[in-house]
C-alpha cells in the first residue's frame, strides 16, 4: 500500500465530517449566508499567504531530491490560482482583503510554518498534502451532489473541482509517496502524524468561517 493510501485511511472520518459541516453543505446548496462567505475568503486569504511562504521554505530545502522546482510551481501554481478566485468574490462583496488571522487561522498557519522550519523536510511536505487533497475531494463532492441554479459560490466550486486544480493535487500526493518510499517506518509514521494533524485544522479552519471565529480579547 503506498504511503498517500494508509495516510488518507487515517482520516477517511475527518474528511466525511467536513462534507457534512453546515458551511460545505450550505455551499453545496448555494444558501451559506454571505457574511459567512466573506469571512472564510477573508482568512483563506491569510492563510494562502503564509502557506505560500511553507511552500518556498520546503523548496528551499529539497536540495537533496528534484522537487525544488515542484514546490516553487506550487507556491506560484496553486496560489496563483486561489487568489485570482478572491479577487473575483473580494470584488463581488465588497470585501477587503486585509484582516487579522482568526485564532484558527493563526494556529493552522503556524503549524505548517514550524513544519517547514523545524521538522524533517519529509514530514514538512506531508504536512501541506491536505491543502490540496482535501480540497479537491470536497470541490469534487459539491460538484457532484450540487442540484441549485444560480448558485452565487459556483466559480469556487468550479475551482477546486477542475482538472488544473487536480493537476497540482495528483503532483503533490505523487511527491510525497515518493519520499515516502525513502523513509525508515518510524519516518513516515511521522509523515502521516503531520498529515493527520493538518486535516484536524483544515475541519478546524472550516468551522471557524461559519461560526466567522473571533479573538475572546
Amino acid at each position: 500500500m503506498k504511503w498517500s493510501e494508509n495516510a488518507w485511511n487515517n482520516i477517511e472520518e475527518i474528511y466525511n465530517s467536513i462534507t457534512e459541516m453546515p458551511f460545505n453543505q450550505e455551499l453545496l446548496t448555494g444558501q451559506l449566508l454571505i457574511d459567512r462567505f466573506k469571512f472564510y475568503m477573508q482568512q483563506d486569504g491569510v492563510y494562502l499567504g503564509e502557506f505560500s511562504r511553507a511552500l518556498s521554505l520546503i523548496a528551499a530545502r529539497c536540495f537533496n531530491n528534484p522537487y525544488t522546482l515542484d514546490f516553487i510551481r506550487f507556491a506560484e501554481g496553486a496560489v496563483v490560482v486561489e487568489r485570482s478566485l478572491h479577487e473575483g468574490y473580494f470584488k463581488q462583496f465588497e470585501v477587503s482583503g486585509i484582516t487579522e488571522a482568526s485564532p484558527t487561522c493563526q494556529n493552522y498557519t503556524q503549524f505548517l510554518l514550524t513544519k517547514a522550519i523545524l521538522d524533517q523536510v519529509e514530514v514538512a511536505i506531508a504536512a501541506i498534502l491536505p491543502c490540496f487533497w482535501i480540497y479537491k475531494r470536497v470541490g469534487d463532492y459539491i460538484y457532484e451532489h450540487q442540484n441549485s441554479e444560480n448558485n452565487p459560490y459556483q466559480e469556487w466550486i468550479n475551482t477546486y473541482a477542475g482538472e488544473d486544480f487536480g493537476l497540482l493535487v495528483e503532483k503533490a500526493i505523487a511527491i510525497c509517496d515518493d519520499v515516502a518510499s525513502q523513509c525508515s517506518a518510524v519516518q513516515q509514521q511521522q509523515m502521516t502524524k503531520a498529515f493527520i494533524m493538518a486535516s484536524k485544522l483544515e475541519w478546524m479552519f472550516w468551522d471557524s468561517a461559519y461560526k466567522m471565529e473571533q479573538w475572546p480579547i
